[in-house]
């Protein structure tokens, strides 16, 4: 780090991506800069349109004709125009080839052998005859519903100083009224970029993560109040402005919204996080480990993480967030520390701990991380976890324990259990539950955090095969007519009215309240690729594609079965289209779920962090056995 602090190292990028702007001069003007000595720019480009993709090139990503050429000679002709589709199937990547495509995700753990000339050309025969013999497996063709959507997502790229940076949130040319739908948000932009990761086309996503990390820590305001050193904003658009008084120039800016301009003025705590988990998902898939080495890039994954990690009032290892602060960004009772944050919390600590680069500067570092993923995943598995036996257990809590040995120890009156929970819940399978805080339990069931839970493994395996089982029997609860419910059941009657204070747009079975949201089939996918049940996420995706087109790729749907469009729903919205493809991607690549998902770590069930490892009701031990057993 070269002695310099972490804020210092911020500044120095901010304030090198500021010049970094794409004039558009005026004819005196540019003969005049063309005069002037040019700068180095912090993302160089190439000066013919044809660039090559960043890293190590998959083997889907390589051409016949380009395979042709490395065993001929120069090749004659140029690489493909980033952001434009490979001549490569991306399918073939892992068809009758996982062993090949498992060198290029895993180089490390198959070492390099050199054959003798001998067994080269014996090899070489047996291949021959094996491809004279053998036809080529067929490679299934798209659907003219994936075609559409590629056509679709592809008409959402933005492009700023000529290089494609990222998707807006929807494309919608009936609608007038764009409100923040036309720029790009991190969380939005998540399933996109795996689309193009899994296309082969990663141009756009290393632009994304290289210029929304120097917007990170913008000294933007509320009421004269700046949010904390580290935060990745929301979203950002591209404006064009003049340079001058005399608008003889213009530039283009990157202008970040960190939540000063959202409904309830709500910074996000999620984004940071998902920038994490997809700076691995693309390093990962491309093998351009150089990306996260970079000093910029360590930097800010160190800035994210000293803002979740900083010291506070809370005694518990969840992360104590605001109502609003996630992909639920209106009042919806989920203030204190809802799953989805924690869910997305532990995977980006995971990710982080594998991308820090190990010096006397991230010891430390490292250490806290440790140290909170042993007490995260512990108050998760064992706090939030309810099934017929736990909820058995608290209908028979004892209140008003004071002790260190209680067995309700955050004071959970029995009465909280819900009356649509009890005949509900299934006598096989469970869930974790949406919140826990101090004598209030949120029993409703949270798709995202459920999902994103599995795919982290901040859950057992054998939790995350009970959460799958709950979705499988509660299927016209949760799917219907449209996957997949947002949380369940939705808020009616005062309640509704007392914890959203009567939101108009959350009204009961609508929106966030209740709401069947496209978008989350492809973190469904994911989870059912993790515990091989795929036959799930097929059956879901088949709902949702006789659908989708028809209906242009709405945002959300409403009533209790999904089977209305969303009353205030924008069409063509981005992440539903992107949800679609990158779950169908996933299916026919399962072996691509390795670059978002995180195996079980019984290392970090070793130790108790917060030192009670001689009590039975807090030991890792007894974690570790149900575990392994």
């Amino acid at each position: 780090m070269n002695g310099q602090s972490p804020m210092g190292l911020a500044a120095a990028a901010a304030a090198a991506v500021r010049p970094c702007r794409h004039r558009l001069l005026s004819s005196a003007t540019t003969a005049a800069a063309a005069t002037s000595t040019t700068a180095t720019p912090l993302f160089p480009r190439c000066p013919h349109p044809y660039h090559h993709t960043h890293g190590r090139r998959l083997p889907f990503l390589v051409s016949a004709a380009s395979q042709h050429a490395s065993q001929t000679g120069p090749a004659t002709n140029p690489s493909p125009i980033p952001g434009s589709v490979p001549p490569a199937d991306p399918r073939a990547a892992v068809s009758g080839n996982l062993p090949f495509f498992d060198r290029v995700l895993f180089p490390d753990t198959f070492p390099l052998e050199t054959p003798s000339a001998k067994e080269d050309a014996t090899a070489e025969a047996a291949a021959q005859v094996d491809e004279d013999a053998a036809p080529a497996a067929p490679v299934r063709e798209e659907s003219d519903t994936e075609r559409e959507a590629w056509r679709l997502l592809r008409r959402a790229v933005v492009s700023y100083c000529g290089e494609p940076v990222g998707t807006v949130a929807a494309e919608d040319p009936e609608c007038t009224e764009t409100l923040n739908y036309d720029q790009v948000f991190i969380r939005d932009f998540v399933p996109s970029a795996l689309a193009f990761l899994m296309r082969g086309e990663t141009e756009i996503v290393r632009n994304f993560l290289l210029h929304t990390l120097q917007l990170q820590s913008w000294e933007k305001t509320v009421d004269c109040y700046s949010p904390g050193q580290g935060l990745m904003p929301a979203s950002f658009k591209i404006r064009t402005v003049p340079l001058d008084d005399n608008n003889e120039g213009f530039e283009e800016v990157l202008d970040p919204d960190f939540g000063e301009s959202a409904i309830g003025r709500v910074a996000p705590v999620d984004s940071g996080l998902w920038w994490i988990i997809l700076l691995r998902a693309y390093c990962k898939i491309t093998g351009d480990y150089a990306l996260q080495e970079r000093v910029d890039v360590q930097t800010g994954i160190k800035l994210i993480l000293s803002l979740c990690l900083t010291d506070g009032f809370d005694m518990f290892p969840t992360l104590l967030v605001t109502d609003g602060s996630c992909m639920i960004d209106r009042r919806m009772g989920i203030h204190g520390h809802p799953l989805e944050i924690q869910a997305l919390f532990y995977s980006a600590l995971r990710c982080s701990r594998e991308m820090l680069v190990m010096n006397d500067g991230s010891k430390n570092l490292i250490r806290a991380i440790n140290n909170r993923l042993s007490a995260l995943s512990f108050h998760i598995r064992e706090y939030y976890w309810v099934d017929m036996k736990k909820i058995n257990e608290i209908y028979r809590y004892k209140t008003e324990e004071y002790s260190h040995d209680a067995t309700n120890k955050f004071n959970i009156y029995p009465e909280q259990i819900p009356s649509w929970l009890v005949d509900w819940i299934p006598e096989k399978g469970g869930y974790l539950i949406g919140n826990l805080q101090p004598a209030h339990m949120d029993f409703r069931f949270f798709s995202l955090g459920n999902l994103w839970a599995i795919t982290s493994s901040l859950t057992t395996p054998k939790q995350a095969e009970g959460i799958l089982s709950l979705i499988e029997e509660k299927w016209d609860d949760l799917v219907a007519n449209m996957p997949l419910k947002i949380c369940y059941p939705a808020m009616e009657d005062d309640e509704w009215r007392i914890i959203t204070g009567s939101d108009p747009k959350n009204t009961p079975w609508s929106y966030h309240n209740g709401g069947s949201w496209p978008t989350l089939l492809w973190q469904f996918t994911l989870a059912c690729i993790k515990m091989g049940r795929p036959e799930l996420a097929r059956r879901a995706i088949a709902v949702a594609e006789e659908k989708l087109s028809d209906d242009k790729w709405p945002e959300y749907y409403d009533t209790r079965s999904g089977r209305f469009i969303g009353k205030q729903s924008r069409s063509y919205q981005t992440w539903t289209i992107a949800g679609f493809l990158t779950s169908k991607m996933l299916l026919e690549n399962p072996e691509l779920a390795s670059i978002l998902t995180c195996d079980e770590d019984l290392e970090l069930l070793e130790g108790c962090a917060c030192c009670l490892s001689k009590r039975s009701r807090c030991s890792r031990r007894m974690i570790k056995s149900k575990v392994v057993g």
